[in-house]
């Protein structure tokens, strides 16, 4: 059985390979697709829908695949199916982003960012304070070159209009109840939104459980593709 891996925003799949390898020992065939502008170079701004496109070049050779999205991969996944329905044979949400939630719902770190920017308008022309208070908040904004901060931008604002009902694959959602980037809120949100979908939640994990429980979310992968017509 062959799964596709789309990553979150990172700049590196190697925290993945424990369980990628985990996955290949049971016999899966995992393609790790790399993102551009995040493990894959680009200097371009990128939109949902232009990644939607590459998404698309990905998979044009592959009839239904299965499709894993983490974070903002899973995002992407979500407005391919709508762009494509009926292609996928099967998707996996991990923690992933695409929608909004009520804000008093959102992540501390997440309300951090939005009241840091505001405050830091004002200061914009100071040389490297806004990369300081990033660097110091931990954000991925902050992190990123100027090409994917307009990019993150572009991600944040498609989650106001996405309308996740027009999911249609049949679609198995992971959360990690301790996830504070995603808080479990958005899961529970896609589950009810996403017709032909199941959740599973599990109390120790947080944000990327490839990193902190490899093997654990092999084993939940691998039953959802064992339950997978």
């Amino acid at each position: 059985m062959k799964l596709f891996i789309i990553h979150g925003w990172a700049y590196s799949i190697e925290p993945w390979q424990n369980t990628v390898d985990n996955l290949r020992e049971q016999g899966v065939e995992v393609v790790q697709l790399k993102v551009p502008g995040l493990t894959e170079p680009s200097n371009e701004i990128w939109t949902v829908e232009k990644y939607v496109a590459w998404l698309g070049e990905q998979l044009v050779h592959e009839d239904h695949p299965i499709v894993l999205g983490h974070s903002n991969g899973g995002r992407i996944a979500m407005h391919f199916d709508v762009e494509h329905p009926g292609k996928f044979r099967k998707l996996m949400l991990l923690n992933s982003a695409g929608i909004e939630i009520r804000s008093e719902r959102l992540s501390v770190k997440r309300r951090i960012i939005r009241i840091a920017a505001k405050l830091l308008k004002p200061l914009k022309h100071i040389p490297g304070l806004k990369k300081l208070v990033y660097r110091l908040l931990g954000s991925d904004y902050g992190n990123a070159p100027k090409n994917m901060q307009a990019t993150l931008a572009h991600m944040l604002a498609s989650d106001r209009s996405f309308d996740a009902t027009k999911v249609t694959a049949p679609t198995s959602i992971l959360w990690g109840e301790a996830d504070t980037t995603t808080p479990l809120a958005m899961g529970k949100k896609l589950h009810q939104l996403i017709s032909q979908s199941t959740l599973k939640t599990i109390p120790d994990w947080h944000h990327a459980p490839y990193r902190t429980h490899p093997e654990q979310l092999a084993t939940e992968i691998l039953k959802i593709l064992e339950d997978t017509a």
